[in-house]
């Protein structure tokens, strides 16, 4: 399989650009942004994800030989672009909002200044990784917001769209606020914790099914959490109030119990009613199976005693969202602003910066777009990442990222809060910025 830092992992019109900007010598200065155009109903706000695997993107931006001798025997460049490209690497300069920075439409994410080869070039993969990762930061931030204090596990990886995507995906995750994710990768690469439990399979492997929680029990004696809808739910409930003592004897602790199928809510009320008769009070219920943000919700306003959920492929799918109409458009080149007016599809020119304002509840009350040269109060979310190149300081860690996104989180505006669709937040485009715009569309005429 091919290494997904190759940087042939884009589009063929990004190599048959930079031939006619080769050819051209058109090298000077451009200047990109990557923003979200509108929201999709009932995201009232977007979480930014995925800079820090851009980075380390751009730090690595090389081609091979062996790319370059593939390229050359597709006889679509010539042999100086060739060339030319085994000398490329990325020397630009990254300004951006840090992961875990709640933002809304048209507000870039991430500013790149590099020579217009370099900037046009990495068009694909940086949408590639930005989107799908801010994608899933958003979508799992709202199970954050419905179930508070509960524990959130990421259970997608067997149903994402390939190895990368459930990888990133719970990263993304857990930057957003989940306990951890079943993926082991993800601990063992981005220190996400893992989680998990036993499988049907196991159960249905023993001709008993306390034999099958003893013998799980024995070999997990840290982890002990059984998964009790196999059979029949609350027969097997009652199961594990009566092997509790045995396991005690042997110092063994029953630390939950996992429902997967039926209906939830009264399965866990069973459930727990049993365990408490038995002596298990401290014993935790979890729930999985098809769940997202809204059944979460639903399951704890019908008063379901459920302390924590394993969210999968609706989650790691982004299922009713499945994608952002985001964008990484030229905004200025050669030292001068640059607009597309594209039906439907216009951008605001120039090198930009957005002010957020709180306020006196210290919750955010309105942001302004603006120009990076346009000073203003409130706090400057977009800063500065990358010079030449090379990171002006090792990227945050996860930890402080996942920090940063539970601060945001508690800043919402409590309509944004809400799993429905709320009116907009206020996004202001200032004088200065309209300003621009208007002398370029008569620039361009």
């Amino acid at each position: 399989m091919a290494s997904m830092s190759s940087v042939l992992l884009t589009d063929l019109y990004q190599l048959t650009m930079l031939q006619g900007y080769f050819d051209e010598g058109m090298e000077e200065t451009a200047v990109f942004e990557f923003f979200i155009r509108k929201r999709p109903p009932e995201r009232n706000f977007f979480m930014a994800a995925g800079l820090a695997s851009l980075l380390g993107y751009l730090e690595r931006l090389q081609f091979t030989p062996p790319e370059l001798e593939w390229l050359a025997g597709t006889g679509r460049f010539t042999d100086d672009f060739i060339a030319a490209l085994s000398r490329l690497r990325f020397s630009g300069d990254v300004d951006a909002m840090p992961e875990g920075t709640v933002f809304f439409p048209n507000e870039p994410i991430v500013r790149v200044t590099a020579p217009l080869p370099q900037a046009q070039l990495i068009e694909t993969r940086l949408i590639n990784l930005l989107h799908f990762q801010t994608l899933i930061a958003s979508k799992a931030a709202r199970s954050v917001l419905a179930a508070p204090g509960k524990l959130l596990i990421d259970f997608g990886l067997r149903r994402a769209h390939g190895a990368e995507a459930g990888l990133t995906a719970a990263r993304a995750c857990y930057l957003a606020g989940f306990a951890g994710s079943s993926n082991v990768l993800a601990e063992s690469v981005d220190g996400v914790p893992s989680f998990g439990t036993m499988a049907h399979s196991f159960v249905q492997a023993h001709e008993e099914e306390a034999e099958a929680f003893l013998r799980f029990a024995r070999a997990q004696p840290n982890n002990v959490v059984f998964l009790i809808d196999t059979y029949d739910t609350e027969g097997a409930a009652a199961k594990v109030v009566s092997i509790a003592p045995q396991l005690k004897q042997e110092g063994i602790l029953i630390r939950g119990v996992r429902l997967d199928s039926g209906d939830l809510a009264d399965h866990a009320k069973k459930v727990r009613r049993i365990l408490d008769q038995g002596g298990l009070a401290e014993v935790k219920i979890w729930a999985s199976g098809n769940l997202d943000e809204q059944v979460v919700r639903d399951l704890l306003a019908a008063g379901a005693p459920i302390d924590g959920f394993g969210i999968g492929s609706r989650l790691d799918t982004s299922a009713d969202v499945p994608y952002l109409d985001c964008a990484y458009k030229l905004q200025e080149y050669a030292g001068r602003a640059r607009r597309k007016r594209s039906e439907g599809k216009a951008t605001w020119p120039g090198r930009k910066q957005v002010h957020r304002r709180t306020g006196p509840d210290g919750r955010m009350a309105e942001d302004l777009l603006t120009l990076e040269s346009d000073p203003q109060e409130g706090e400057a979310l977009i800063r500065p990442v990358m010079r030449a190149g090379r990171r002006l300081a090792p990227s945050p860690s996860l930890a402080e990222s996942r920090r940063r996104a539970a601060a945001e989180l508690d800043r919402l505006p409590e309509s944004l809060r809400r799993l429905g669709e709320a009116a907009p937040y206020p996004v202001r485009i200032s004088a200065s910025l309209q300003a621009l715009a208007e002398e370029v569309d008569r620039r361009s005429r």
